[in-house]
Formats: C-alpha cells, structure tokens, sequence
C-alpha cells in the first residue's frame, strides 16, 4: 500500500470511529449517518484512492474542478460507480454542466436555481448523459446571512413544496453550514426544527446534512444523517493548480 493511500486509510478510520462515537453517545445507529468526502482542491487520484478503500461517495464545492475530476476518474476507475454531490454555491448558467456529472446538488437555495437544474436535468436525460433524476437537498441559511447563500429558514417550506413538483428533481433533505462565530450546538439547534417540518410535509426527504471535520459530533447530536468532511480524511495538500 502507497504511503498516500496509508493515510487515507487510517483518516478513513479515524472519522468513522468518530461517527460511531458520536452516534453512540447520541443513542443512535451509525450505520444512518453518510460520510460524504469533500474532495475539492485534491486530485483525482486521491479520490481513486478512496474509491480503492470503500468510500465512494464525494463532494466537490466547484464546477469546473469538478467536471474535470469527474471525467478523469471515469479513466482512473472505469468499474466503479463514484457518486459526486456538489455542495458549492451554484449559479444557474453553471447547472447543465453539474447535470452531467452530479448525482446530488446540497445547495438549492432558490426556485430559479430549483427550475435552472430541473430544465438541465431533463436536456442530460433526453440526451442519455444521464439515466437517473438528481437529487437534491435544500441549503438553510441559519443567520440569513446573504453573502453565505442559503434559503432563509421561514422561506423553506415555500421552496421544499416547489422543488418537490419538479419532475426531474427528488427533494432528499435539507443542508447547512454552522455560521462563523456561531456555536455548532446553537446553529443546529436552529436547523432541527426546520429538518423535522421538511420530513412531515415531505416523508421522503428526511435527510440532515450538517457538520464537518470540526463538528461532526455536535451535528450528529443534532440529528444529522450526512457529514461533509474534507480535512480530517483529506489532510492539507493541495493541488498546485486548482
């Protein structure tokens, strides 16, 4: 085993046994919680890597990263099946490009966003780029903050009911980022309530994505079902080009 693919394994360990603590502690099942990787600003060969020690599922924050990752793994890795989620801002003129490599979008934040991918998803489909809907959870703005994007948290439900009319869209959940300077446990406190009235109205959209390397276990507490996690897997490198 490589020395790179070493430390991705033990990191790999690391951030499970994370999970399971954190799970336990919280009387839950760790098998609910989905580790997804972010792998932005890493190359394509680490997420080979990944890909070689079981974890398969990948988040990128940039298009165009992204996009070019995606068509270099389909050469690394022929016969396995990464699933990319984007977790990064998205402008509408970027969302025919996302269609046709993401299986997941964590950040709709707007009906114009919501109807730009679902119109993207239907040209991919309708020129076998693709074979499956896109799913996609809502992005909460906890501070309602506007230059951290997200959905004002009064205006999910609104959003949530649109989205789930969208033919080539299936609502899974629903995402956030604790704010800076904010307290993990006061910012997923928020988001819970908001989770829980998304689920009632919407069972099959029961997804919490929230928590990363730094607090993962503050977020499972909370009820999280998805942790975004980059550092703690991917440590610092960098790509020299990103």
């Amino acid at each position: 085993m490589s020395d790179r693919k070493s430390e991705l394994a033990d990191n790999l360990t690391a951030v499970r046994n994370r999970i399971a603590q954190a799970a336990k502690a919280a009387d839950r099942d760790p098998a609910e919680i989905r580790l997804l990787v972010v792998t932005k600003n890493f190359p394509a060969s680490d997420v080979a890597l990944l890909a070689d020690l079981g974890q398969t599922d990948v988040a990128e924050n940039r298009d165009g990263e992204a996009a070019a990752k995606a068509d270099e793994l389909t050469r690394l890795r022929p016969d396995d099946e990464i699933r990319w989620t984007m977790v990064g801002r998205l402008q509408r003129n970027k969302t025919r490009s996302v269609a046709a490599w993401a299986a997941e979008v964590q950040s709709v934040d707007s009906t114009r966003l919501a109807d730009a991918l679902r119109h993207a998803v239907e040209v991919s489909l309708d020129r076998g780029i693709r074979t499956a809907t896109l799913d996609v959870y809502v992005q909460a703005s906890i501070d309602g903050d506007p230059e951290r994007g997200g959905c004002p948290i009064d205006d999910l439900p609104a959003l949530c009911d649109h989205i789930a009319g969208l033919d080539t869209l299936r609502l899974r959940g629903v995402m956030a980022v604790a704010p800076l300077g904010m307290p993990p446990e006061r910012a997923f406190d928020r988001l819970r309530p908001a989770a829980e009235q998304l689920r009632t109205a919407h069972p099959d959209a029961n997804g919490l994505s929230a928590g990363m390397s730094g607090d993962l276990e503050q977020a499972i507490s909370y009820g999280s079902t998805c942790v975004r996690v980059g550092t703690a897997v991917l440590g610092s490198r960098r790509l020299t080009s990103p």
